[in-house]
């Protein structure tokens, strides 16, 4: 067994076997839990959940710092983690202070690593600082967005693996052993949790798992594109393009409600397919991990070429936006009937 071997496998048992105690400690000490007797909007479980599955995801990652590229992260990665694990126990961590920890970590990760976006396919070049903003903007938003898709059992992990599986299909087409090595460790890590996670739902990732992948998938996607001139920029956000345009959606549909776009409400896609379609929880997420999968598989084959992935977002969004408007005419009937 190679040493690629030895940390895929190691960064599974670790991250299944932290997944157990975390569940059997939350329990018996009552922390971490979710109740499922609060009203949120969210809330869509039946029993009592530990919401910190990102300790196992972590704990599991440490095979990370085998890689040089790895001991960089390090401080970067604890930084993307604190700012929601903090949250999942207190409950008391302000946006402000939430936010400032996340641009903290997206900074240093992007100084320390170099991994900086100043091409963005077709033809377009933005100078070097504007690539530092647009890189660190781009990783504090996908932190968020993973965390916003995270609504049921299998989704938000499920859709993060299929990305990371993409990029790890890039990486081999580059030649980037490094990339390959973080993107296999951190998918089995995840995969890990995905097990224990789907379909029974017995631990969910919280917002420090959330942020945490939503980091660390980030930054693999701008470390290709930026080091690799045959990465088209639009591949990566073509494979990112669920959880980027739920966000990008949920901020407009808001803010045309006259609504704050921190506000938590009912209304995304995934709540509405629940509603309206499968009314059940982890076929919810196969539903859009399916759903997902061919848009990502496209981009994967193309990921060398803009053009086409331009015409796989489009598409995307032209699906997605057919598939919410239908699904809110029905809820929103339902609710003038009520």
């Amino acid at each position: 067994m190679n040493q690629l071997e030895s940390s895929i496998l190691g960064a599974f048992i670790l991250s299944f076997t932290l997944q157990f105690l975390v569940i059997h400690f939350s329990h018996r000490h009552d922390f971490f839990i979710d109740s499922h007797t609060e009203e949120k909007p969210q809330n869509f479980h039946h029993f009592s959940t530990p919401r910190a599955g990102g300790i196992g995801i972590i704990v599991g990652m440490c095979f990370l710092l085998l890689t040089p590229l790895g001991w960089k992260l390090l401080f970067s990665i604890i930084l993307a983690f604190l700012s929601g694990i903090f949250e999942d126990f207190h409950n008391s961590l302000s946006p402000r202070r939430r936010l400032l920890l996340q641009l903290i970590a997206a900074t240093s990760a992007v100084l320390l690593t170099g991994s900086v976006v100043t091409y963005l396919g077709l033809d377009i070049h933005i100078p070097y600082w504007s690539g530092v903003l647009f890189s660190i903007f781009s990783i504090v938003g996908l932190m968020n967005a993973v965390n916003i898709i995270d609504g049921f059992n299998g989704l938000a992990s499920g859709i993060v693996l299929l990305i990371l599986l993409s990029f790890s299909t890039t990486a081999v087409q580059v030649e980037s052993h490094e990339i390959l090595q973080i993107s296999m460790i951190v998918t089995s890590a995840v995969l890990a949790f995905f097990v224990v996670n789907f379909p029974k739902g017995k631990i969910f990732l919280g917002d420090g798992g959330a942020y945490l992948l939503g980091f660390i998938t980030a930054l693999i996607g701008i470390f290709l594109a930026s080091n690799y001139a045959t990465v088209s920029p639009w591949y990566i956000l073509a494979v990112l393009i669920y959880p980027v345009w739920e966000v990008l959606f949920s901020i407009y549909r808001k803010r045309k409600a006259k609504r704050s776009p921190m506000e938590p409400d009912e209304y995304h896609l995934h709540m509405l397919i629940y509603k309206h379609i499968t009314h059940n929880n982890p076929l919810t997420s196969v539903f859009i991990v399916l759903g997902t999968a061919p848009f990502i598989f496209c981009a994967t084959l193309y990921a060398h070429n803009s053009k086409a992935n331009l015409l796989i977002v489009l598409v995307f969004i032209g699906c997605y936006t057919l598939l919410y408007r239908y699904l809110y005419k029905k809820e929103f009937a339902l609710k003038k009937q009520s």
